[in-house]
C-alpha cells in the first residue's frame, strides 16, 4: 500500500485546527462528525480560544498537541492557512486535509497563495487534500472516520470515491446511504495541487478493502499517467467514471483531417476505453453500476434470463438488454418442463418468462431458482410490479434467498414504484444483489458486469517490435525544420510513410511536363497527377488534380493544364512540380492519422475516410502508444466497421494489414514529438493489403 497516503486515508490522530464551539460552522461540523461516526483513533481540536470543544481538551496551536499528529484538517480562514500549514510542518504533520477555500479556484491572488503553501507542503514532505475540499472519509469499521462536513455516513462497503467537485460529493454521499450503496473511502479532492486522482488510484489498486473505484471528474491533470495506471489497475478492479464537459467548446480548430476531429471529449473516450474504464454518462448511472460492482460476481456471459409478473417490464427489458449486446438465450428444455407445472396456462415460459400479475413470492423463489440452474443462463434479471396483496419485501426475500444460493451467477433486481426499492434494498443488498426502479437502469448494468468481466480475461497483446529506418524519417524532418517548413511535401510525407514500413502508392515528382511523361510510362499504367506547392493544401479546389491519365499526351496535357490551374488560383504559391503516382484501384477509402493534444500526447486516428470524413465523422482515437488489440479495437469500434467485412461478394478488408498501419503510424508518433499531425488520406484497403495513396504532415516547434 502507498505508505505516503496512509496518512490522509487511515490517520490515528486527526487534529482539527480551526474546531470551533459555534455550530453550522465547518470546524464544528468536522469535530461534530469524528466524534459522532465513532472515530476510533484520537481527536485534538485545536481552537487559541477555547479549553474543550465537543467534550475534547483543545489546544492552542498545533505544536502544543501532545501527540504525534498524522493529520490535520484545516479549516481557518485563507489568510492564516499558510501559517497554520507551515505550524504542522514544523510539528512534523505528515498529512494535511485544507477544507479552507480562497486559493486556485478564485484566481488572482488566490493562485500565488496556492502556490506558496504547496512550497511548504513540499519543504516539509507532506501529503495534501484539498485545498477548497470537503475532506475525507475511510468508513472502515476499525477507522470509522469521516473527517468532512457532510451530515450522513454512507454504509460500509468496496467502493472507494473520488470526486473533484465539492457539492457532488456531499448529494454522492447523501445517495449512497439512501440506496445503501457500500463506501469505503471517499476523498473530495478540490484543487489538487498535491494529492490527484492518480495518487488515489495508485493507493486504492494497492488496498485490499477496496474492490471498485468511484471517479466524478473535471478534468483529468495528467491523463497519460492515468491511462497507465488505469489500464493495469482495471485487471483486476472496475473503475467507473464521471466526466463533465461533453460540450463541443473544447474541440481546437486545426487544419488537418485528425487533427479537426480529435475534440477533447473523444480523447477522454478514447483514453478510457484504453484502459477498460467504465464510462457513465450521469451521476445517477455512476450509482446503478456501483450497485452492480458492489458484490464480486460477474457473468460468465453474456446470457442472461428475465423473470417478470408484468408483461410490459420484460418487454421493456429485452429491448434494453438488446441494446446493449446482452443475450436473452432460448431456455433449456429441461427448465421449461421443470417450470410448467408451476404457473398458469397464461403464463409464457419464455425468456423473458412471464408469470403473470398472480406470482407469489415462492412463484418468483422457483422460477429464478430453475433459470439459474439452466446451463444457458449465467445471469438473470428478476422485475416485480405489485399487485394487490403482494409486498415488494416478501418478493424481495425470495429473490434475495435465490441469489444467495446461486454464488457463481449474479443476479439483479427491478422493483418497480418508487416505494419498491427502499422496502426491498436492504434484503437484496445483503447478499450482493443490486435493485433498480427501471428496467434500463438494470440492463446498463448488467451489460456493464459483462464488458468488466471480458475486459479482465482478454488476453494482454505482447510489445511488438518493428524494423523502420528510422534514420531516413529523422532526415527528412530535420530538413524540413531547417528549411523554416510548417510541413513536408508529399514527396517527403509518402517516404516518411515508406520508411516506418507503410505501403505507399508508387510515386514520383515530375518538374516538367517532359520529366512527367517519363515518370508515367514507368508506372506501366494510368496514373494520378497532384499539383506540389507548400502554399496550397486542398489541391482538388485549385483544378491541382487529375486522376486516371494515361499515354504520353494526355500525361503533358495534363501536366500543363494543372500548373495553370494552380498558377490562376494561387498566382503567388511556389510551385515544385506535379506528383505523378500510380494509381490504385479499388479498395475501400478509410483514414488513418496522428495527432498531439498539449495533455495527452501523441494519439492514433483511424476511420472511414476519403472526402466523406468530415461528414461521417466517423473515427476512432486511441492514445499511442498503441497495442495489436487497441488497433483491432479500432478498426471494430467503427460504426461503420461492416464496411470494411465481405459487402456483396466482395471479400473483406485486411484488417490485419490496417493493424500493422496503425501500429507503425504510433511508433512514429512516439519517435518523433515534432511531428503536429499527420493524415494517411485516403489509406485504401484491399483483401490483401492496405496502401496509403496520400500523406500529409505538419510540424511543431
Amino acid at each position: 500500500m502507498t505508505a505516503s497516503l496512509n496518512c490522509v486515508l487511515r490517520p490515528r490522530r486527526v487534529a482539527v485546527i480551526g474546531a470551533s464551539r459555534a455550530p453550522n460552522t465547518i470546524g464544528n461540523e468536522i469535530v461534530t462528525n469524528l466524534v459522532g461516526y465513532g472515530f476510533t483513533g484520537t481527536v485534538f481540536p485545536v481552537n487559541p480560544k477555547a479549553d474543550s470543544i465537543h467534550s475534547l481538551k483543545s489546544y492552542p496551536t498545533i505544536g502544543a498537541v501532545p501527540d504525534k499528529v498524522d493529520m490535520a484538517v484545516i479549516t481557518v480562514p485563507k489568510q492564516h492557512v499558510l501559517g497554520v500549514a507551515r505550524e504542522c510542518g514544523e510539528a512534523g504533520v505528515p498529512g494535511l486535509t485544507v477544507i479552507s477555500a480562497g486559493f486556485r479556484e478564485v484566481g488572482g491572488e488566490g493562485v500565488e497563495r496556492e502556490r506558496r503553501l504547496m512550497e511548504v507542503v513540499r519543504k516539509y514532505d507532506m501529503r495534501m487534500v484539498g485545498p477548497n475540499c470537503m475532506g475525507v472519509l475511510n468508513a472502515d469499521p476499525t477507522i470509522s472516520m469521516n473527517a468532512t462536513f457532510a451530515p450522513s455516513m454512507p454504509p460500509f462497503g468496496r467502493a472507494a470515491f473520488v470526486s473533484q467537485s465539492g457539492a457532488m460529493g456531499l448529494s454522492v454521499l447523501d445517495y449512497a446511504k439512501e440506496y445503501g450503496i457500500g463506501i469505503n473511502q471517499f476523498v473530495s479532492m478540490g484543487n489538487k495541487p498535491d494529492v490527484s486522482g492518480n495518487d488515489l488510484l495508485l493507493h486504492w489498486e494497492q488496498d485490499p478493502t477496496v474492490g471498485v473505484v468511484l471517479m466524478y471528474v473535471e478534468n483529468f491533470g495528467n491523463p497519460r499517467k492515468f491511462l497507465e495506471i488505469a489500464r493495469r489497475m482495471t485487471r483486476t478492479k472496475p473503475i467507473i467514471v464521471v466526466k463533465s464537459g461533453r460540450s463541443k467548446v473544447g474541440a481546437r480548430a486545426a487544419s488537418s483531417h485528425t487533427g479537426a476531429l480529435a475534440a477533447s471529449d473523444a480523447l477522454v473516450d478514447a483514453m478510457l476505453a484504453q484502459a477498460g474504464v467504465i464510462r457513465a454518462e450521469t451521476v445517477e448511472e455512476l450509482f446503478d453500476l456501483a450497485m452492480a460492482f458492489s458484490d464480486e460476481r460477474t457473468p460468465r456471459s453474456r446470457r442472461t434470463a428475465v423473470v417478470t409478473n408484468s408483461g410490459g417490464p420484460g418487454i421493456l427489458a429485452a429491448d434494453a438488454l438488446e441494446r446493449v449486446s446482452v443475450e436473452l438465450p432460448e431456455l433449456a428444455p429441461e427448465t421449461v418442463a421443470r417450470l410448467k407445472p408451476l404457473f398458469p396456462e397464461e403464463a409464457s415460459l419464455r425468456n423473458p418468462l412471464d408469470m403473470i400479475a398472480s406470482a407469489t413470492p415462492s412463484g418468483y423463489r422457483a422460477a429464478l431458482d430453475a433459470l439459474l440452474d439452466d446451463p444457458n443462463v449465467d445471469s438473470a434479471l428478476a422485475i416485480f410490479v405489485p399487485p394487490l396483496g403482494i409486498k415488494q419485501a416478501d418478493v424481495a426475500e425470495a429473490i434475495a434467498s435465490v441469489a444467495g444460493a446461486h454464488l457463481d451467477k449474479p443476479v439483479l433486481a427491478v422493483l418497480m414504484g418508487r416505494a419498491g426499492l427502499p422496502q426491498g434494498k436492504a434484503e437484496l443488498h445483503e447478499v450482493g444483489v443490486p435493485a433498480y426502479i427501471f428496467p434500463e437502469s438494470a440492463a446498463r448494468a448488467l451489460s456493464a458486469l459483462c464488458r468488466q468481466r471480458e475486459w479482465m480475461e482478454r488476453p494482454v497483446p505482447p510489445i511488438e517490435t518493428f524494423e523502420v529506418d528510422r534514420e531516413t524519417a529523422s532526415r527528412l524532418l530535420a530538413e524540413a525544420q531547417a528549411a523554416g517548413q510548417s510541413r513536408l511535401g508529399e514527396v517527403e510525407s509518402l517516404a516518411l510513410l515508406r520508411a516506418y514500413g507503410i505501403p505507399t502508392a508508387p510515386a514520383g515528382l515530375a518538374r516538367t511536363a517532359d520529366e512527367a511523361v517519363a515518370l508515367a510510362a514507368k508506372s506501366g499504367g494510368s496514373v494520378a497527377m497532384k499539383i506540389v506547392s507548400p502554399e496550397i493544401v486542398h489541391k482538388t479546389d485549385v483544378g491541382g488534380v487529375k486522376v486516371g491519365i494515361e499515354g504520353a499526351a494526355d500525361v503533358r496535357a495534363a501536366y500543363d493544364e494543372i500548373v495553370a490551374s494552380a498558377r490562376r488560383a494561387v498566382p503567388s504559391a511556389t510551385i515544385h512540380g506535379v506528383l505523378i503516382q500510380a494509381m490504385v484501384i479499388g479498395g475501400r477509402e478509410t483514414i488513418a492519422g496522428v495527432t498531439r493534444d498539449p495533455s495527452f500526447g501523441p494519439l492514433v486516428m483511424f476511420g472511414l475516410g476519403g472526402i466523406f470524413v468530415e461528414v461521417l465523422r466517423d473515427v476512432i482515437f486511441r492514445v499511442a502508444p498503441i497495442n495489436r488489440r487497441d488497433a483491432a479495437d479500432m478498426i471494430s469500434g467503427l460504426r461503420g466497421a461492416r464496411l470494411l467485412g465481405p459487402v456483396r461478394g466482395a471479400p473483406p478488408a485486411d484488417r490485419q494489414a490496417i493493424e500493422d498501419i496503425l501500429l507503425r503510424l504510433s511508433r512514429l508518433a512516439e519517435d518523433f514529438p515534432q511531428i503536429a499531425e499527420l493524415d494517411v488520406n485516403p489509406l485504401l484497403a484491399f483483401p490483401d493489403r492496405a496502401v496509403a495513396v496520400d500523406g500529409r504532415v505538419l510540424l511543431g516547434s
